[in-house]
């Protein structure tokens, strides 16, 4: 049901096959039946509770003492040469902070720069390059401040396409292809560039060298805006010194960074996978899916830095538990239980847990007690975040229920019905609200009030959550209780084929981008904690979800990427 954790759990096909990936091995039948309503164990295991990291190069002391005596030789470089450095210099610094990951530690300097590049009105160094022009549209966006598309009408010929030296310069293309991704609703001169960019990218990609070769793939599968960061600093750590003038300041610094962070992740994925066994023991559901570790996963992709980690934990353990719920309401409960499970969780009472089914009663339970941690833990000030956290897991539950109602009467809804209640079965506004929970008072109530209201940053968030699952779930197949996909109302709703259906998604998919892009320029600054929240989930689901596949059903595709982000060595 919920799109963001929804099993896609068959692969749609005529005849009778099994899908094996070595997380899951189902049987389907004609139309995509899943015969066997069994979630294949997790591929880890015990794997992070039991295991023991290599012993370092350095001590984590030593990484940590090293690490601020370069932050304050960074911040000196910023300030000394802030007079002297030219757009082209303040772009590129930043850019790589960012690209390296070690941006969280400078962002009063990155503000500044990008402020200082804002403001100026005339043309400096760089201007006439297209790599800069399109690195200058990109940051400013990204960074919530306005640059006109017209900046780039300087590279095109009179009668308005691209001069033929762009489609010979593969950095300044691809840099114009992720820029261009920055797009907000309306601004179809941009649809151009990306044709453009994309067209060009896709003929020179196996003609040119590293490290540019592997960036022109990373952006072609999803633009750099849209990509999860944690994972671009994993791959950029290694390309970055190959790049010919490169910061060896930078390069340490990113290095111990990195496996500073690591050291934390790999000690909360222990707590957290400890946390887990005995919640997934006590409950005792085996039709649900057993993922924290690709839950963790997901979590790390929306915000890595040490600073995030209280949040990273509230997230990674209300989503385990809501998927254990999302799961009975989706795969195992009768219409009556799900009816029950759903009054149980509007009532938030341990004392009515004798109305659901024995089988839910240690669900119920430890759901509650686990809130009750949550709540006991936060600063007194911050307590009144946990009424709209209820508020919110409620309202989950509600919607699981008018799926679960929908689908046993067969109902087709509407396309615009769909997205209303997909829009809440994402998981996303709820999950929102968690993560936010785990924040310090930069999180105001002001912003759990926007996210509370559901605004359109919010649905659009939401909508490309479940607009990636849908689909995954219409490629891989659906279990046989889920109501139709939002590809499968498009065909009823419009007469459609599969594939016409597929891209007018994709299409959807493509403006609720656009929508978050437009929203983080119009915001209003104090809720950016927020809006930071919603972007960052929409950019790890494009992890999950890529390629049509679905890496949490299905864990082992997530395999390779948990083995790089967690357990392979980067050297310092």
């Amino acid at each position: 049901m919920a799109p963001s954790i929804q099993a896609a759990s068959v692969v749609n096909c005529h005849d009778m096959v099994t899908k094996t990936d070595g997380s899951s091995t189902v049987q389907v039948a004609a139309g995509g039946v899943d015969t066997s309503e069994k979630f294949a164990p997790s591929v880890w295991g015990d794997f992070f509770v039991t295991y023991v990291p290599p012993i370092s190069q350095r001590s984590e002391d030593w990484m940590r003492e090293r690490a601020e005596q370069l932050k304050g030789q960074v911040r000196q470089a910023f300030k000394g040469g802030k007079d002297a450095m030219t757009v082209a210099d303040a772009l590129t610094y930043v850019d790589t902070l960012e690209r390296l990951g070690i941006d969280n530690h400078f962002r009063e300097e990155i503000e500044e720069a990008l402020s200082l590049v804002h403001a100026e009105q005339v043309e400096t160094d760089g201007s006439n390059s297209l790599h800069i022009t399109a690195l200058k549209f990109r940051l400013l966006r990204q960074h919530g401040l306005w640059a006109s598309e017209d900046v780039f009408d300087k590279f095109r010929e009179d009668q308005g396409s691209f001069s033929e030296s762009v489609g010979s310069d593969p950095r300044g293309l691809l840099s114009l292809y992720n820029a261009a991704h920055m797009t907000t609703p309306g601004e179809v001169a941009l649809d151009d560039v990306i044709s453009f960019a994309r067209g060009h990218l896709e003929a020179i990609k196996g003609n040119v060298g590293s490290p540019i070769a592997e960036q022109i793939s990373r952006s072609l599968d999803i633009p750099l805006p849209r990509f999860t960061r944690r994972i671009e600093t994993m791959h950029y750590i290694d390309e970055y010194e190959q790049e010919g003038v490169y910061d060896g300041m930078l390069l340490e610094l990113s290095r111990l960074n990195f496996n500073l962070v690591r050291i934390l992740h790999l000690k909360e994925l222990k707590d957290l996978s400890l946390w887990w066994r005995d919640l997934y023991e006590t409950v005792k559901l085996p039709y649900a899916r057993d993922r924290m570790v690709e839950i963790y996963f997901w979590t790390c992709g929306m915000l890595h830095e040490e600073e995030y980690s209280r949040a990273r934990i509230l997230f990674a353990k209300v989503f385990g538990m809501v998927s254990l719920l999302d799961d009975t309401f989706d795969v195992h409960a009768t219409l009556e239980e799900c009816h029950k499970l759903n009054e149980a969780m509007q009532r938030w009472d341990a004392n009515e847990v004798s109305i659901l089914p024995e089988y839910l009663h240690m669900l119920y339970i430890k759901t509650l007690g686990n809130f009750k941690e949550f709540e006991d833990a936060l600063e007194p000030n911050h307590k009144y975040r946990m009424a709209y956290i209820k508020k919110a897991y409620k309202l989950s539950s509600e919607y699981y229920l008018r799926e679960a109602v929908l689908s046993s009467k067969k109902y087709r809804p509407s396309f615009k019905e769909h997205e209303e209640i997909s829009i809440m079965t994402s998981g996303l506004p709820m999950l929102t609200l968690v993560t936010l929970m785990g924040y310090g008072d930069v999180a105001s109530q002001e912003v759990f009030e926007w996210v509370d209201r559901v605004p359109g940053m919010v649905r659009a968030g939401s909508q490309v959550t479940r607009f990636l699952n849908d689909m995954s779930s219409y490629k891989l197949g659906k279990h046989k209780k889920d109501m139709p996909s939002a590809v499968e109302c498009y065909m009823i709703e419009n007469d459609s084929t599969g594939d016409e259906a597929m891209a007018a998604v994709a299409a959807l998919l493509e403006n609720r981008w656009r929508i978050l892009n437009q929203v983080t320029i119009e915001i209003d600054r104090a809720l950016l904690p927020a809006a930071e929240v919603v972007v960052n989930m929409a950019r790890t689901n494009e992890i999950i979800y890529l390629k049509g596949r679905d890496a949490y059903t299905f864990g082992g595709d997530l395999k390779d990427l948990v083995t790089a982000l967690f357990l392979n060595p980067v050297s310092l």
